[in-house]
């Protein structure tokens, strides 16, 4: 059965944009903080001060009894990882998800965090994540269907010269708007769907999940945190980005994605006011 694509108003997607803006603060003061002999805890109290300081509240919060406001997962959690009493050491990755809500509308972003000096191969694994991410939002600029966004994502990872990566099958982006979690689901990789069609309106977290050797994953005890089952390091990157009559905006981004998206020659169009 087909979901019910929610279709923002520019004034929603305007709203999500200040809650967009308030996580990446957010996420600014969690990089900041994600130093050798910090606990993972530590970073969630950070990322939570933020929200309080400009009236924000956590998405990740009581999610489905979620315990934290931030996703913390280090070397090869490669998601929902749970912050707790685990030290961040010297030549840790740490992929750390979040969201903020403004007014009942929501934003949801990614960042893989090196800490300390950190073994090339993994440095490589974030940027070419990150890179893919960047690759995907510049499809949706000029997407007509939903499918297009993870053929990009895949076509930039393939293209990668050396040391070959895993994209995750089994997590997936997705809408976002009056809730975290919405349709369309946005595969990172070529589904061989087409997906929906886009239309304005529509606002996409788009997150691959990169990995450095097989893709096979499993959840362990505390029911959330996905580790790969050969031990390779992970990353996650994501952005929310707002598909509107005149282009795309990347919520959760103060330049709306500008700079990420250079690269791929697409200029991002600011969200109308009325």
């Amino acid at each position: 059965m087909a979901r019910h694509i929610e279709l923002k108003t520019p004034a929603q997607m305007a709203t999500m944009h200040q809650a967009g803006l308030i996580l990446h603060k957010g996420l600014d003061a969690v990089v900041a903080a994600a130093q050798p002999g910090v606990t993972t805890n530590e970073l969630d109290q950070v990322f939570r001060s933020v929200l309080a300081e400009h009236g924000a509240t956590s998405n990740f919060l009581g999610y489905h009894g979620f315990p934290a406001t931030i996703c913390a997962s280090v070397n090869d959690e490669v998601v929902h990882g749970i912050p707790g009493d685990r030290v961040l050491n010297d030549g840790d990755i740490i992929s750390v998800d979040a969201g903020a809500v403004i007014d009942g509308w929501h934003s949801d972003s990614a960042r893989t965090v090196l800490v300390g000096d950190v073994d090339p191969a993994d440095q490589r694994l974030s940027e070419i994540t990150e890179a893919a991410m960047w690759a995907g939002i510049a499809a949706y600029a000029k997407a007509k269907h939903v499918g297009e966004i993870g053929n990009a994502i895949e076509d930039y990872v393939r293209a990668q010269q050396g040391e070959p990566l895993g994209i995750l099958e089994d997590y997936v982006g997705h809408g976002i708007g009056s809730a975290m979690h919405q349709a369309p689901d946005v595969f990172n990789y070529r589904s061989g769907m087409r997906g929906p069609r886009v239309k304005a309106g529509m606002v996409l977290a788009i997150e691959p999940m990169l990995v450095r050797g097989s893709i096979e994953t499993r959840t362990l005890a505390d029911d959330w945190t996905v580790v790969t089952v050969d031990g390779s390091n992970a990353s996650q990157w994501e952005h929310s980005v707002a598909r509107h009559k005149e282009g795309i905006w990347v919520i959760t981004a103060p330049d709306g994605g500008a700079a990420g998206l250079a690269p791929f020659g697409v200029v991002p169009v600011p969200i109308p006011q009325k």
